[in-house]
Parts: structure tokens; C-alpha cells; sequence
């Protein structure tokens, strides 16, 4: 076994106490990954504090990793070691299914394995980026391209494409009109994406205090949701929504921004439920849907993406000993846009 430094909660209370954990022995097909970096998402809060459902602790989160491969399996053919590469919010998946055949391993029809609090094919419990190493299958690995900067890099593991995989299905283009729902980690990595895919990009978000980044990220138009005059200003306007906050808002309100045809996909995952009137649905042949992440294939394709168009999350690089504060920066929105662990202060005490 290979043993790694770690951060680890041991109860949804936390806090963070530094541990030592146990990462497989190398099989033919995996990489052994030095973290170099780790991005902190609100879903690693949601899952460690029990939000989304039972956790078994000690759980080390983490799903937005980039690093350098230092040690490969007999059999792999993919990766070498020197190669910077990334590591995303799965580390396995069936491989059998008819979605994983179809590069869309995140909806793995037998499940995928989470890269944290998952049970892995080999009854491990899996940990995750919030470490200095990693072992992964080489399939579910993706290179970082040449000129990105690693920590940069490590948010558009999850951010990156969570926002990407809905802009590119839904058709984010030159000539449509596209709203992002909140200017956070995910709202601001939607406004640079489809900024990029050539749309016309509206931010909605409670106040206008964020408005001046918005539009240096690229938004063409900023409005408050707490104003009732957008609603009625923008009413029917929008080709597609994708709402990136994980807390209740009225959903029926946002459909309504939506023109004949529209969607208004989710990719914020709030703990409660959310509730539809149908009739804001069946007017205008609107569609409410949901996204997760992209494929492994797709993700390489987002990475490939960004470098060519010069984009990268806005990020603020932090200690390990800095996470516990980092989370409750999140939680108040204190964050422009997304938090980085510098993985090389893991065993600082």
C-alpha cells in the first residue's frame, strides 16, 4: 500500500486534522498521481456535512485535482511519468453499460465511483483530493495541456466541466441568448464558457454588487433577481438558463425568462427539493432539466477548450491549514471565485 498525507473531517462538524491514509498498490492500468493542487467545492461541504446523505468518516473530499504522474501501472499505455494531469469528481465507472460505451461514464447505469466517499471495485473506500497522492486507472485520468497552470487547471476538473457539458448539449452559440443563474465558483466558469461559445450571456444573481466582474468575465448584461422589474423585463428572452446555485429559488419565476423552446437545466444541487408549476413548463414548450459533469472524453475536450481560448478560473490559493476558513468563506460567499489548496502545505502542522 502507498500511504499519503491527508486532511481529513472525522464529523460533519469537522474540523480538518491532518491524517495518513492508504492508496491502493499500483494494478497494471493505474497512475500514481503526486497532487499538486485541489480545488474546494461546495460539494465537498454538502457531502462531508451529511447534506446529501449518510457519510462514513473519516472522509478526505476533494474531486478538482491536478498533479504529475510519478509512477505507472505495467500495462499503461496512456500516461507516462512527468505527464501533468487532472483527475475529476469519478475515478471508475462499470465500463459496460450503455452510457459508459457512449463516453458518458458519469451516468453510469450500475453507478460511478465517486473519487470521495465512494466504495471502489476493490471494497476501498475512496478518498480524495484534499492529499499529496493518488492512484487512479489511467482511463479516467486526463492531461492537463502544455501552458495551463496547474492550479489553475484543478477547478475546471469539476467548475470547469459542470458548466461546460449543459453550455455544449444545450447548444451554447453564436445567436443564442444565454442567462447564468448566480456569479459564483460555477456561475463565473459559465459566464467565461459560453462568453467563449459565442452567446450572449445575461447574468442573473440577488444583487448587482458582483456586476463589474461580470462583465469583465465576459456577460454582456448583469440584472438583480431581487428586483421584480427583471422578471417582467426579461420575460421570454433566454434560449437557455443553467442555474449554478445550490440553495431554493423559485424555479417557476426563471422559467418564465425563458423563450419558446427554452431550457433551464440545473447544475446547483440544493439539498431540498425544488418544486415546478407545470404550467410554467407546457406555455411556451419550455424544458426543466438537469446536468452533472461531462464524460472523461468530454472533459479532455473542455481542458482542450480552455487553453485554446485562454480561459481559467479565478481562484485564491490557500494552505492546508487554511480549509477550514476556506469552507466558511464559502458558505458566506466571501470567495472571487473558487479556493485552491497549495497540496505541497498538506503535512504543515
Amino acid at each position: 500500500m502507498i500511504t499519503a498525507h491527508a486532511r481529513a473531517t472525522f464529523s460533519p462538524e469537522g474540523p480538518f486534522t491532518l491524517t495518513t491514509i492508504e492508496r491502493r498498490d499500483l494494478q497494471p492500468h493505474d497512475v500514481l498521481i503526486e497532487i499538486k493542487y485541489a480545488g474546494i467545492c461546495h460539494s465537498d461541504i454538502h457531502t462531508a456535512r451529511g447534506e446529501w446523505g449518510p457519510v462514513k468518516y473519516p472522509l478526505v473530499p476533494g474531486h478538482e485535482i491536478a498533479g504529475i504522474v510519478t509512477q505507472v501501472g505495467s500495462e499503461v499505455t496512456k500516461y507516462a511519468i512527468g505527464d501533468r494531469v487532472g483527475v475529476g469528481c469519478m475515478v471508475d465507472s462499470c465500463r459496460e453499460c450503455d452510457n459508459c460505451h457512449k463516453g458518458e461514464e458519469q451516468y453510469c447505469l450500475n453507478g460511478m465511483t465517486g473519487t470521495y466517499g465512494a466504495m471502489d471495485r476493490y471494497g476501498q473506500y475512496t478518498q480524495g483530493g484534499y492529499s499529496t497522492h493518488i492512484v487512479v486507472t489511467e482511463d479516467f485520468v486526463v492531461r492537463i495541456p502544455d501552458g495551463m497552470e496547474l492550479d489553475a487547471a484543478a477547478p475546471l476538473l469539476c467548475a470547469g466541466i459542470t458548466t461546460y457539458s449543459p453550455l455544449r448539449h444545450w447548444g451554447a452559440a453564436p445567436g443564442k441568448k444565454v442567462a447564468v443563474v448566480g456569479l459564483g465558483g460555477l456561475g463565473h466558469m459559465a459566464v467565461k464558457l459560453a462568453h467563449a461559445m459565442g452567446s450572449e450571456v445575461t447574468v442573473l444573481s440577488q444583487s448587482l454588487k458582483k456586476k463589474e466582474d461580470g462583465l469583465r468575465l465576459g456577460a454582456d448584461h448583469y440584472y438583480a433577481t431581487s428586483d421584480p422589474e427583471t422578471f417582467r423585463n426579461l420575460a421570454g428572452s433566454f434560449d437557455l438558463i443553467v442555474n449554478t446555485v445550490s440553495a431554493k429559488i423559485d424555479i417557476s419565476a426563471y422559467l418564465s425568462l425563458l423563450a419558446l423552446d427554452g431550457t433551464m437545466v440545473n447544475v446547483g444541487a440544493p439539498a431540498e427539493p425544488l418544486s415546478v408549476n407545470v404550467f410554467s413548463l407546457i406555455g411556451h414548450r419550455r424544458s426543466f432539466a438537469g446536468s452533472m459533469i461531462g464524460g472523461i472524453r468530454e472533459t479532455q475536450e473542455m481542458l482542450d477548450f480552455c487553453a485554446e481560448h485562454h480561459i481559467a478560473p479565478e481562484i485564491e490559493v490557500i494552505s492546508a491549514k487554511q480549509i477550514d476558513e476556506a469552507w466558511e468563506r464559502v458558505l458566506a460567499s466571501d470567495v472571487r471565485y473558487r479556493f485552491v489548496i497549495d497540496n505541497s502545505t498538506m503535512k504543515n502542522e
